[in-house]
């Protein structure tokens, strides 16, 4: 199977590249280009300038008893020894007829090219090369003399070194040129690209946004090739969420529709219960037990109804401390009676990621069984991550008369109730476990502080807690308090 990181690329890093090939491909061909045509514009105007040398030989040449002799040529570098330039005439068929005085100690590379004949009025640039570092450049000529017999070459030749310095001169400046023009077309490139796909990124943080439920949809002016994207995914999200009301709408209604002819069946059993019929009780009896069944499927499937069953499902950010004050106002009031004292130790900014009514629901179940079982005290503590090592951690405890270590696990179990005596069908701890199990959290029984029993809910990361610098959408009110008693 192919590793994940395989995938893992930048669509940005990906352009970049493919445009810093490109450029680098281009800058390269152009600089070989203008390289190319510097070095024979130089050679070119080489060989005019040899061009000319040769006309002040002609000039300045007379031959006389078939030898050939010169006047003042105009021209000193003639004259003086190995000073780069040096003159020649030369026969095809007798071979080399004479020499400049530069050219007296000078030894000819390749003097066999010199010698080969050159058509009268036509020209041969050549390029001779030595058996050191020495280059030259040299130029024929050939000419028919006034006898319109005799046929000539008057050659110039040349040292290349000024020649291929200016080459070089010029070779390191192109170079130098075209690499800062790479450097500023690069970061020119880079900011482009940045501003460009600018939309996707600002997509990708508003889809983030609203899977951390800071957000509802994407908003805002996207490119007409991103709108598309962009109104599909509203389209999804919206279906989405009506998906998740619909089912929960849906199973409550039909858990609505059941309780009301339950209800009726339950009212009915007990006037039939009294009749003296033994067999009629007994049926009764059976029905009642039938009875007490469904109205356990009807209770779970009704909690289920409002529960988010996929973590990764679109949610909400909510604040704990407010929803466990809310539930604990809610259990105050159904067991004013018992004057139960409550403990406080909420930390503020802890959030929980996904549906408030789960939260709810699961501090609901787990208050009230404390407030039920409790004699006198509970205790509410809510952790976030640097303490815990999970995103959020909820303990509730209280005083009461505890749960045995062995039955730690069964009271968790769907129907399973430690203390019969107590009313109720033993599925709120179910709807409990199964809410903490779709967001990957566990929950565990020990023993409290207290005395009775201790329920911990630990959730993951991403229910944990939240700085409330980001940004939240909703934050825990001023006058909350930390810690207190009730």
């Amino acid at each position: 199977m192919a590793s994940s990181s395989a995938y893992d690329y930048s669509l940005q890093s990906r352009l970049l590249l493919a445009f810093s090939i490109l450029l680098a491909v281009f800058l390269s061909f152009t600089g070989i280009v203008l390289d190319r045509a510097f070095r024979n514009s130089i050679e070119a105007g080489a060989a005019e300038r040899l061009q000319v040398q040769i006309y002040v030989l002609l000039a300045a040449a007379d031959m006389e008893d078939d030898e050939f002799y010169f006047l003042d040529t105009q021209q000193p570098r003639f004259g003086q020894l190995n000073s780069g330039l040096y003159g020649f005439v030369s026969n095809n068929s007798v071979g080399e007829l004479w020499r400049s005085d530069s050219a007296r100690a000078f030894d000819l590379p390749q003097p066999e090219l010199l010698r080969e004949r050159v058509d009268v009025g036509q020209r041969r640039f050549l390029r001779l090369q030595s058996e050191g570092p020495d280059s030259y450049f040299a130029l024929s000529y050939g000419i028919l003399w006034e006898d319109g017999i005799s046929e000539f070459s008057f050659s110039v030749v040349e040292d290349a070194a000024p020649y291929y310095s200016e080459i070089e001169n010029f070779r390191s400046n192109l170079w130098s040129w075209l690499g800062g023009v790479a450097v500023v077309l690069l970061v020119m490139q880079f900011g482009l690209m940045r501003w460009g796909l600018a939309p996707l990124g600002r997509m990708a943080r508003d889809l983030k946004h609203i899977e951390s439920g800071d957000k509802d949809k994407l908003e805002g002016s996207y490119p007409r090739e991103l709108r598309g994207v962009t109104d599909n995914l509203n389209l999804l999200i919206e279906s989405e969420r009506k998906q998740q009301e619909r089912y929960r709408t849906t199973l409550g209604d039909l858990a609505h529709s059941l309780k009301t002819p339950l209800a009726v069946i339950a009212g009915v059993l007990p006037d039939l219960s009294q009749r003296p019929d033994q067999e009629l009780e007994s049926r009764v009896g059976a029905v009642n037990e039938q009875l007490e069944r469904m109205n356990q499927i009807v209770r779970y499937q009704l909690q289920r109804a409002v529960q988010s069953n996929n973590r990764s499902a679109i949610g909400r950010r909510v604040p704990v401390q407010p929803a466990v004050e809310r539930v604990l106002g809610a259990m105050a009031k159904v067991y004013a009676d018992k004057a139960m004292t409550v403990h406080r130790d909420l930390d503020t900014r802890a959030q929980f990621w996904g549906d408030e009514r789960d939260l709810l629901e699961v501090l609901g179940n787990v208050l009230d069984n404390a407030f039920k079982y409790g004699d006198s005290t509970v205790a509410v503590k809510v952790e976030y991550g640097e303490g815990t090592g999970q995103g959020l951690r909820l303990r509730v405890e209280d005083d009461g008369p505890g749960i045995p270590p062995e039955k730690h696990e069964f009271v968790l179990q769907r129907g399973a109730r430690a203390d019969t005596l107590v009313q109720g069908q033993g599925i709120g701890m179910a709807v409990v476990t199964d809410i903490v199990n779709s967001y990957g959290g566990h929950i565990h029984i020990t023993s409290a502080d207290l005395g009775g029993a201790c329920l911990v809910i630990e959730f993951p990361a991403k229910s944990g807690i939240v700085d409330p610098r980001a940004g939240n959408r909703q934050a825990p009110p001023p006058e909350s308090s930390g810690t207190g008693t009730t």
